[in-house]
């Protein structure tokens, strides 16, 4: 009976949810329809990206909906046209979003809508607290307990119907479709799941007085996590204490490292405010820590400092240098204001998000501005500027041509060469040899990467012919036993990257599978649309023929995907590589 009560339970709530926020229910649910259409019908072409843009739209329409619906719990209840006035304004910046956001599938529509989602997440955890931020720990983690209860109820419901699904299947030989527990999948996800977290939402009433601290939660933090996180400070110090005596400044992954932990960090504070005047150890972390950070912090900026005096700012480095900043600033506000107000922290990370993906200040045009300062400054220093024109230099030293070609390249695949001064209008990667003086030849280097990376796939929407071949290999990587192909013996050797094939003693290929690759890396570096991942079969397929005394053999090799990292000197290293082998004699 008491199981019977909870689905009952549970099913009143969503059906509370339901009436409290319809329009982000309706928009989810139809989110799960178009997707399983999307996958069902197999659309190619203009219509599958119209309808993956729809899709990509709608995602943002979810959390979008829900704010304006708590905007209007807490300011317009009573106000019908100003809550139509509130939903129209949204709807209006979706179709904005759509016509004029979605555009192109670059590096910079991904971060402005993952940074638009960041924003919009935000924002309705804290709009229902505005003006109430008293105990606005309690309701953040009343949510976050609706989450843990949506997740775990989820994931029970998914597992109990596959396995339904996978014994119907074993039992009765009905041959499912594996795409059914996709589509189950995306029902519990996004009509379930929504339904049932948004039936967990507190009200805007909620009060959260005379409530007690989770033991549980205060043993986790004072006990396990606040210890871990002076271990870790204390190893920073040293680590930083160590840079110091030897004069070598830290890679560029240490920044990340500071910066991940300290953002973790502010979490732990927010978390440990209500009992801060109840727990000696939490109250000594909150005083303490936030000071000893901040010369942690700055080491971190330092060692930014040094990429960015290198090689300028890019989208990345901007993300850093503002999140480290955000943590700074909290920091400082965590070390002078009491009492603290916590809902600060969500308001001011949104406005930080949405100041870095839209406006003059956004992570793009200051990427494009630092840029074009580093390649205006390469050109005036080898005097190649002659009247607002380019001067070709052939003699331009080996790392000034890979700079500016690694400039050149990261516009080519965040942005636009058209957004290059100095360059002709319709400038092209072809074009490199005549407008500069020398051959295209970049170099990936992230901020704490030694070497740039590189991955190519084979396009599955595109058929593979096979005419005329008898015998379909896969060979992988990993691969190092003999394959047996009729009469011939297959070895891979992933020593020297070489695929030897012999027939009894005779040997009658033995092909370098590095010449492949470095065929193909240096034919997609020069191409005009740079560094594709995904590619045609044909970039990918390489014959190779034997002509011997009793048999005429063709061998074609076709990758379906490979990855590694070129250094400074464009030597390359396989990390992996999948290829499919075809046989065929003649």
């Amino acid at each position: 009976m008491a199981i019977l009560k909870r689905i009952k339970s549970t099913v009143l709530s969503i059906r509370e949810s339901l009436k409290r926020f319809p329009i982000t229910i309706a928009i989810s649910s139809l989110l799960a329809f178009l997707l399983i259409c999307l996958i069902e019908s197999q659309i190619t072409g203009d219509i599958r990206e119209t309808l993956e843009k729809i899709c990509l739209v709608m995602g943002l329409g979810i959390p979008l909906s829900l704010s304006i619906a708590l905007l209007i719990e807490k300011f317009f209840k009573d106000n019908k046209l100003h809550a139509l006035l509130l939903y129209m304004a949204g709807g209006l910046f979706l179709i904005i979003y759509y016509f004029f956001l979605l555009d192109n599938k670059n590096v910079v529509a991904g971060y402005r809508y993952f940074g638009t989602m960041i924003f919009l997440i935000l924002a309705f955890l804290y709009i229902p607290r505005i003006g109430k931020d008293r105990d606005y720990e309690y309701y953040i983690m009343d949510v976050l307990n609706g989450f843990a209860i949506t997740f775990i109820y989820s994931l029970v419901l998914y597992m109990g119907i596959s396995i339904i699904l996978i014994t119907i299947n074993q039992l009765f030989d009905i041959n499912i479709k594996g795409e059914l527990f996709l589509y189950t999948f995306l029902i519990i996800v996004f009509i379930f799941a929504v339904s049932l977290f948004l039936s967990k939402l507190p009200s805007i009433q909620a009060e959260y007085r005379d409530i007690q601290y989770n033991k549980s939660l205060t043993v986790l933090l004072t006990y396990i996590v606040i210890p871990l996180i002076s271990i870790y400070t204390f190893i920073l110090y040293l680590y930083f204490a160590k840079i110091l005596i030897t004069g070598q400044w830290p890679r560029g992954l240490v920044s990340h490292l500071v910066l991940w932990y300290s953002t973790v960090s502010v979490g732990v504070i927010f978390l440990l405010t209500p009992i801060l005047e109840e727990n000696r150890v939490a109250k000594l972390f909150k005083q303490v820590f936030p000071k000893i950070i901040l010369p942690v912090l700055l080491m971190m900026f330092l060692s930014i400092y040094q990429r960015v005096a290198q090689y300028g700012i890019t989208e990345n480095r901007y993300y850093i240098i503002l999140l480290g900043l955000w943590v700074l600033g909290t920091m400082i506000y965590f070390s002078i204001k009491k009492p603290l107000k916590n809902i600060f922290i969500p308001i001011s990370l949104s406005i930080v998000v949405l100041v870095s993906i839209y406006g003059p200040l956004s992570s793009f045009s200051i990427a494009k501005y630092s840029q074009n300062r580093r390649f205006e400054k390469i050109l005036v220093n080898n005097n190649m500027i002659v009247n607002g024109n380019i001067l070709p230099n052939e003699n331009l030293s080996k790392e000034d041509q890979k700079e500016i070609s690694n400039i050149i390249s990261y516009f080519n695949r965040n942005h636009n060469l058209n957004d290059i001064k100095f360059l002709p209008d319709d400038f092209s990667l072809e074009d490199m040899k005549s407008v500069m003086g020398f051959e295209f030849s970049p170099y990936y280097m992230d901020s704490f990467e030694e070497f740039r990376h590189f991955y190519f796939s084979i396009d599955l929407e595109e058929p593979i012919n096979i005419e005329g071949f008898q015998y379909f290999v896969n060979l992988n990587t990993w691969q190092e036993n003999e394959i047996q192909v009729g009469e011939l013996i297959l070895q891979y050797n992933r020593q020297d990257n070489t695929l030897t094939i012999s027939k009894g003693d005779s040997i009658l290929l033995q092909q370098s599978i590095m010449d492949f690759v470095q065929d193909i890396y240096e034919k997609q570096e020069l191409d005009s649309a740079s560094m594709k991942n995904l590619l045609s079969p044909s970039d990918l397929t390489y014959d190779i023929s034997y002509l011997g005394t009793e048999d005429n053999i063709e061998f074609r090799f076709i990758f379906k995907s490979i990855s590694g990292r070129v250094d400074d000197d464009d030597n390359i290293d396989i990390d992996g590589k999948e290829l499919i082998l075809l046989i065929g004699y003649r």
